[in-house]
This record gives C-alpha cells, sequence and structure tokens, in this order.
C-alpha cells in the first residue's frame, strides 16, 4: 500500500519544530488513515491521530487497530512505543467534565511526546470549593492548561492564583449564548488576568503543543546556560 496525491506526509516537521506531523482524522476517510497509519508502520514511525472517532477506529483493518493505541475519550490514537515519561510539569484542568474530552487530548499529546501531565477534572467555579481544595496541585506546575466551556470563567480564576504559565482553552460545551464556545472564547481574550494564553476553542492538541514549547525552550535555556 502506498502514499496516493491526496495523502503527502510532512517528513520533515520534526526537524524543522521538534513535533511529528499529527494526524487530524475528522475530515479524512477511512481509506485515508488507514493508508497514512499503514504507511507510519512499514516505515516504522510513531505517529499520533487526533479526532479519531470510535466508528472510524473500528473500520480499520484489525491488524492496523491491534498496533494503535487509542483512546475513545480524547479520540486519539498513538502508534508506535510510547516514551519515558519525564518529570510532570504540566495540570491539564478541566471547568467540567463535559470538557473532560478536550482536556484528555491534551493530555495524551503530551504524553506522546514524554510529558507526564496531572490530570485535574470538574473543578469549574461553580463550585469553587473544588478548585481551591486543588490549587496548592496546580500552583506546582510551570505551565497549566484550563478548558472551559459556559462563560469560560476557569482560565481567568486560574490565572489569578498561579506563578505558571496558563493556557486558555474554550470549549464549546454549553448552550444558548455560549455559542458553540464563543462566549468562552471571548471570555478568555478579555481576561484580566495578565499574561494568559489562548487558543481556538476546542484545541486541546494545540494547547499541548504551545506547552512543548515552553517546556523546550526552558530546557533548552538550562542547557545552554550549564
Amino acid at each position: 500500500m502506498t502514499s496516493h496525491w491526496d495523502v503527502t506526509p510532512d517528513s520533515s516537521r520534526s526537524e524543522r519544530l521538534g513535533f511529528d506531523e499529527t494526524i487530524y482524522c475528522l475530515s479524512k476517510s477511512v481509506d485515508q488513515v488507514e493508508r497514512i497509519v499503514f504507511d507510519a508502520a512499514e516505515a516504522q514511525s510513531r505517529l499520533l491521530l487526533t479526532r479519531l472517532n470510535e466508528d472510524k477506529f473500528d473500520a480499520l483493518p484489525a491488524e492496523l487497530r491491534s498496533i494503535v493505541d487509542f483512546d475513545p475519550i480524547s479520540g486519539t490514537g498513538i502508534l508506535g512505543e510510547m516514551p519515558t515519561i519525564a518529570a510532570t510539569k504540566v495540570a491539564v484542568v478541566s471547568a467540567g467534565t463535559s470538557d473532560v474530552p478536550v482536556a484528555r487530548e491534551a493530555a495524551r499529546t503530551l504524553a506522546y511526546y514524554g510529558h507526564g501531565s496531572i490530570e485535574i477534572y470538574d473543578v469549574g467555579v461553580a463550585g469553587i470549593w473544588r478548585l481551591m481544595e486543588r490549587v496548592e496541585e496546580i500552583r506546582a506546575m510551570p505551565v497549566v492548561i484550563t478548558v472551559a466551556g459556559m462563560e469560560g470563567t476557569l482560565p481567568t480564576v486560574i490565572g489569578g492564583l498561579v506563578p505558571g504559565v496558563v493556557i486558555a482553552v474554550p470549549a464549546s460545551t454549553g448552550y444558548g449564548v455560549g455559542s458553540g464556545g464563543m462566549a468562552a472564547l471571548n471570555s478568555a481574550l478579555a481576561s484580566c488576568a495578565p499574561g494568559l494564553v489562548v487558543v481556538n476553542i476546542d484545541n486541546g492538541y494545540g494547547a499541548a503543543c504551545a506547552a512543548l514549547r515552553i517546556l523546550n525552550t526552558s530546557t533548552n535555556n538550562s542547557a545552554s546556560t550549564s
């Protein structure tokens, strides 16, 4: 099985950015996903797949399903061995249980690159005592990814409580004027918490990549000064 004109892997992305090419599966056909995974397996390459739903995964041949670590909650698939997990430096925090799929996408992306994370879910500000019970754990992390839908208050609250870099992921959870995550996005962009970083709606993968860039920069700076 070989690649066709509609599937052109970006084989040099890792050299340019330090990230492997990630396969966004939502708009790809089963045949396209199958060919991409098959070619990567043949080349003994690792691969991260996002927005891979259960129906599409189940439609893949059994021999490919058996070599892809699929997480139906986040809709992510990982081909190849997982690296050794480094010391945990990221907290992934969600406001509600409904935000967990996006949060898990971030956590799985970090794990693919060998970074552990503490996952703290359902600590939205509607019951702020839940957040305050975990705030010291969050404060200990140099990077915090927050995922919140509805009015999207959580990133601002955490941004006012912790010293690390806070990355806001607006989630599309909610209804009415929530407008598929636009209210949470506007809330994050208008936040009074200084230095809050904002990524696109439901973009757990992008938030993880921002965290990785921060961690890689910190590691490189430490190496150059030692």
